[in-house]
């Protein structure tokens, strides 16, 4: 087909593509540099990087970068690891193995919110809860675990929901992995470990930047469960900027210093993003 052709049948896609994103980022940019606010939009005006200045300096910006920093790496290594953990055991055959793979990729596609209640009324409740219950029986008082360890609580619930994904990623690419060099490996008298470290892991390397990638992108706006359970407190305990940049908008009504975060938040992912990519490249996809 004609190369003329070709790109004029890819003009209306990219287009709207380009549309698409453009747009709303545009338009992000633009509330930034305004004073918007929805309760008094009479006073609306032009007023530079101000809304930058009063997001940078506002006492929850410290805690709200570092703790979603904390959250994503943290969330990040307990997926990786338990998901390589898990997808290596279970990629041998036992019975039951097909029920096993079905339940423990489940909790992958429960919607955050009903996630969030789960773990906030069956498991962490101080009264009636899981741990709660287990506390009990061993004559151990019951942690508040909302109260006294919120980001930890909020770690814990975005890692059991999105561990299943590693394990599906990881687990669907060990159906890959070349038997006969395993076969061989253990022939000349390789353990696990040695097989693992220079077998498997290598074989893992691009399904491994995949995961750590997709799953930055996503925990870096972490909201539901921040605002079902904890509310972003006690304090700033568990606040996060995507949390922080929903009270400018919708608790504190600033549309402008919202989209100065907004704008933040975008410049944060691309940089992590941007380091993330070299890391990973040099480290797993050599």
């Amino acid at each position: 087909m004609n190369k003329s052709l070709t790109r004029f049948l890819q003009g209306p896609s990219i287009i709207v593509l380009l549309l698409w994103m453009i747009v709303p980022l545009g338009m992000t940019v633009y509330f930034s540099t305004i004073r918007y606010h929805l309760l008094y939009p009479e006073r609306s005006g032009f007023i530079g990087l101000e809304n930058y200045e009063f997001f940078y300096t506002d006492p929850a910006f410290w805690p709200a970068l570092n703790n979603t920093l904390i959250l994503v790496s943290s969330i990040l290594f307990i997926s990786v690891v338990l998901g390589l953990a898990v997808s290596v055991l279970i990629n041998r055959p036992f019975f039951g193995r097909g029920l096993v793979r079905v339940m423990l990729i489940s909790p992958f596609f429960i919607m955050p919110t009903v996630n969030a209640l789960i773990w906030k009324n069956m498991m962490m409740n101080p009264i009636y809860g899981l741990f709660a219950v287990i506390s009990h029986t061993f004559g151990q008082e019951p942690v508040d675990w909302l109260t006294d360890f919120p980001l930890l609580s909020i770690i814990i619930m975005v890692s059991w929901q999105w561990t299943p994904f590693a394990i599906l990623i990881f687990m669907t690419s060990l159906q890959s992995e070349d038997g006969e060099q395993k076969e061989a490996a253990i022939l000349d008298g390789a353990g696990f470990w040695a097989r693992f470290y220079n077998l498997t892991l290598p074989h893992l390397a691009r399904p491994i930047a995949v995961v750590i990638m997709i799953q930055m992108i996503f925990h870096l706006s972490i909201f539901a469960e921040i605002f079902v359970t904890t509310g972003g407190g006690p304090g700033f305990a568990s606040t996060n900027l995507a949390f922080l940049i929903f009270s400018q908008a919708l608790l504190q009504f600033d549309i402008g210093v919202a989209s100065a975060g907004g704008v933040f938040a975008i410049i944060l992912a691309n940089i992590v993003a941007f380091f993330l990519i070299r890391i990973v490249g040099k480290s797993l996809m050599v």
